[in-house]
C-alpha cells in the first residue's frame, strides 16, 4: 500500500492547502478509549515444514505447503489519540487525520493445522530437528500472551453537522485513509511474529457537538474502524498470516476555530 514517508508528505501538502483558508480552518485533538476486536489469526505455510518431536505428534512429520494454520489471539482494549486539521464549509467539515492506538496481546488459543487442534501436544513439534520433548505443550506456550498489535493510521474525513440552533449539534462523518500495522506476537518470549504491512483503513464517526464560543467546540462520539487484512510473516515457521483488525472506539476531544 503506500509508504509513511508518501503519506506524511501529502498529509503536509493537505495541511498547507487547508491553512490557506485561515478564516475557516480548525484544528481538533481527541483521546479515546478503544476496543478491538479480538484477531482470527489466519495463515498458511509457505513451505513444507518438518515437526520436531509433539509425543502426540512425532518428529519427522512433513506438513505440507498451503497446510492451513491459525489460532485466536485474544486482545486487550486501550488508549489512542486523534489529531486533524480541516476546514468548515457551513455544516460540512473536511480534514487530514492521524491516529495512533496500541493493544497488548492477553492470549492465543485453539492453535489448529489443517482443522486439527494442537493445543495438547508438545511445543517441541514447532521446532524442525527437535528430537525431545519440551514439557510444556502447545497451548500453554501461547497462553502467556505477550506482544502488541500498534497501528498508525492517516485519514481524510467528511463530516456533517446538523444545526439545531442550540449549542449542541449532533455530527455524523465519514473516512477513508491508510493504516501501518506492525504485529509483534511472543507467547512466553517466543517471538512468533515481528512484522508490519501497510494496508487501506476506513471508519464512521457520530456524536455531538458542543459550541463552547466561537473559537473553540467540545465534542464526544463513537467511532467504528477498520483495515484490510495485514499479510505478516511468521519468525519462527514458514508462514504468512493475515491480521485485520476491527475497533469501537470511544472519544472526547475538543476543536479550534481560527
Amino acid at each position: 500500500m503506500i509508504s509513511k514517508k508518501l503519506a506524511m508528505t501529502a498529509l503536509a501538502a493537505a495541511l498547507a492547502s487547508v491553512s490557506a483558508h485561515a478564516e475557516d480552518f480548525y484544528i481538533s485533538g481527541s483521546v479515546s478509549w478503544n476496543d478491538m476486536d479480538d484477531i482470527d489469526t489466519d495463515g498458511r505455510f509457505t513451505g513444507d515444514f518438518v515437526t520436531g518431536e509433539g509425543v502426540a505428534i512425532p518428529s519427522g512429520v512433513v506438513i505440507p505447503r498451503g497446510t492451513r494454520l491459525r489460532w485466536d489471539t485474544d486482545i486487550d482494549s486501550s488508549w489512542g489519540v486523534q489529531l486533524a486539521a480541516g476546514w468548515r464549509m457551513r455544516e460540512w467539515r473536511f480534514e487530514v487525520e492521524y491516529a495512533w492506538a496500541e493493544h497488548d496481546v492477553e492470549s492465543h488459543k485453539n492453535v489448529r493445522v489443517g482443522g486439527v487442534n494442537i493445543d495438547g501436544v508438545d511445543a517441541a513439534v514447532l521446532l524442525t530437528g527437535q528430537l525431545e520433548p519440551l514439557g510444556v505443550t502447545v497451548g500453554e506456550l501461547v497462553d502467556g500472551g505477550q506482544g502488541d498489535v500498534s497501528t498508525d493510521f492517516v485519514f481524510f474525513n467528511a463530516y456533517y453537522d446538523f444545526d439545531t440552533g442550540t449549542q449542541w449539534q449532533p455530527y455524523l462523518g465519514a473516512g477513508l485513509g491508510n493504516a501501518w500495522v506492525d504485529v509483534d506476537y511472543k507467547p512466553s518470549d517466543v517471538r512468533i511474529v515481528d512484522d508490519d504491512d501497510s494496508v487501506f483503513a476506513w471508519q464512521l464517526m457520530g456524536g455531538i457537538n458542543y459550541l463552547c464560543t466561537d473559537e473553540l467546540t467540545y465534542f464526544g462520539g463513537l467511532r467504528w474502524r477498520e483495515t484490510d487484512d495485514a499479510e505478516v510473516r511468521s519468525r519462527l515457521l514458514p508462514a504468512d498470516f493475515d491480521i485485520d483488525t476491527e475497533s469501537l472506539i470511544v472519544e472526547i476531544g475538543a476543536r479550534w476555530h481560527f
